[in-house]
């Protein structure tokens, strides 16, 4: 049995469903259950499925520091795991443990606990420390963040709103303050995954995606162990808009977005 997973690698044949290719192509997101498409910003439930599965055990903890409408926990009920959700808005997270608590396929053995609260706090930091204690816990197994990709949609008009930084610079600083909030807690040799796509500003492209990935890697501790390409299929702002944005992108001389990154770091 591997460390860090349940995975039986005597039988590895068995897992064709897991993905180990950097290129993540996956078609429909999963709606079954309690996950819903509804919230313009969540990711699939395949990620957290994927990342749980390939790099936490059951009974593990994992930690989501951008919960939304709450796609992590529900993956956590399903798999077995533990989840610590933070969300900063109390309405979104009201969506989410009520969509949590009608997930029906679930370990009754593990809990799901949500903050409603700002992760670039110390506050919050506390907070997760006291609900681990809670639980005769110490650390957490795998830390999955996926912020606003700056700008692109506005949540709220929250100062504290990472989608409302007055710059990518101000995003950046941040992020890496939510990094460094709970990096301690994270248990050695498991992992971090962030989710994040970039953007364009004034017709030019922003790398949002690999600015993100250097403002991990300036924490010590932390090393890149991957960077996954993941297709982006039914985007809200695209849908049924194909040719429109076909014809903007051959006006313009730009390419569309297609897909996001979910860049994985491994802590010393």
């Amino acid at each position: 049995m591997s460390k860090i997973n349940d995975l039986n690698l005597k039988n590895w044949k068995e897992y064709q469903d897991i993905i180990t290719d950097s290129l993540w192509i996956i078609g429909e997101r999963d709606k079954s259950g309690a996950h819903r498409g509804d919230y313009h910003g969540n990711f699939i439930p395949q990620i957290p499925n994927q990342l749980m599965r390939r790099f936490t055990k059951k009974g593990d903890v994992i930690l989501d520091t951008f919960l939304g409408s709450g796609t992590t926990l529900i993956e956590c009920k399903r798999l077995g795991r533990n989840g610590i959700g933070i969300e900063l808005l109390p309405q979104i997270a009201e969506i989410a443990k009520q969509r949590i608590s009608q997930e029906s396929l679930f370990d009754s053995n593990v809990f799901a606990e949500i903050l409603v609260a700002d992760s670039t706090k110390k506050e919050t930091r506390e907070k997760v420390y006291e609900i681990l204690k809670s639980h005769n816990k110490q650390n957490v197994q795998l830390i999955i963040m996926h912020p606003p990709y700056h700008d692109i949609i506005k949540f709220s008009n929250r100062s504290d709103d990472l989608s409302n930084a007055r710059s990518v610079k101000d995003f950046l600083k941040l992020f890496g303050d939510v990094v460094s909030n709970f990096l301690d807690l994270l248990e050695r040799k498991h992992y971090l995954a962030v989710v994040i796509g970039d953007k364009y500003t004034n017709s030019e492209w922003v790398p949002l995606g690999f600015m993100t990935m250097q403002e991990v890697l300036n924490r010590d501790g932390l090393i890149l162990k991957s960077i996954l390409v993941k297709n982006m299929v039914n985007n809200r702002a695209k849908r049924n808009q194909e040719h429109l944005w076909r014809y903007r992108a051959l006006v313009g001389g730009f390419y569309i977005f297609r897909h996001e990154y979910i860049l994985l770091f491994q802590k010393r």
